[in-house]
């Protein structure tokens, strides 16, 4: 499927969130995806996860998750770009998070080629995608390794994220590997009593044998293709409904 591609400057109040926005080429009208990123923004490994979900007939925006601290800027997979985005994390509050989804949202929720609103996430952005999932107009989220969703650990506060899994109205999927030593398994099983205690007691886990944190981000030695391409079907089927 050819696509096309354009960046976009989502209005916010004050400021500008840099996105980039992919899209099969023809499509009337498809749904429409908000991709959060891992701490590195918009690099080109998360673009090319982002193409292969708009090549499945979906419309991606991919917002910077730093747009006050880190605009335009797409990091090194190396120690030096690790800590510069989590530097600019813990710099960011969690209603400046909250902030920037809406103001993402809005966008999309103006758009006329537009049916319905998903979120999707990997690490940071899994919690983000989470968040996003808050906002009744998204009908479905998959957060891939979601962290610090079990903590509240997010940015430069407590989010308290699982604390409000009950306000989330759409569809909800969670994927990690079982080696995530970021995500265990007791913060695993953190996460899924806080939502079925919530009432969510028909989401979707997945836990991937021997995946490690990140084996969807297609640089570097903890990557698996066999793992990431399993997990992106499994999600693609499930925004779809299972069509």
């Amino acid at each position: 499927m050819k696509l096309r591609e354009e960046d976009v400057a989502v209005p916010a109040a004050g400021y500008e969130i840099r996105a980039r926005v992919i899209a099969p080429v023809g499509a009337a009208r498809v749904p429409g995806v908000v991709l959060y990123t891992d701490i590195f923004q918009l690099t080109e490994s998360t673009l090319r996860t982002a193409r292969r979900l708009a090549s499945d007939g979906f419309l991606v925006c991919v917002p910077e998750i730093y747009p006050r601290r880190l605009a335009g800027v797409a990091l090194e997979f190396d120690d030096e770009g690790k800590a510069t985005g989590l530097a600019a994390a813990a710099a960011t509050t969690t209603a400046e998070f909250d902030a920037d989804r809406t103001a993402v949202l809005d966008f999309l929720a103006a758009r006329s080629d537009l049916t319905e609103l998903y979120a999707t996430g990997f690490c940071i952005g899994g919690h983000l995608a989470f968040r996003a999932a808050l906002d009744p107009r998204v009908a479905a989220t998959v957060c891939f390794y979601p962290t610090g969703l079990h903590d509240g650990k997010l940015g430069a506060d407590d989010a308290g994220s699982l604390a409000r899994a009950a306000d989330i109205r759409g569809g909800l999927m969670l994927v990690f590997g079982a080696q995530d030593p970021h995500v265990p398994a007791p913060a695993r099983v953190q996460i899924l009593d806080a939502l079925y205690r919530a009432g969510h007691d028909d989401l979707e886990l997945h836990v991937y044998s021997g995946g490690e944190h990140a084996f969807m981000r297609d640089v570097g030695a903890r990557h698996d293709p066999v793992l990431t391409d399993l997990a992106l079907a499994e999600a693609v089927s499930y925004l779809r409904g299972r069509s």
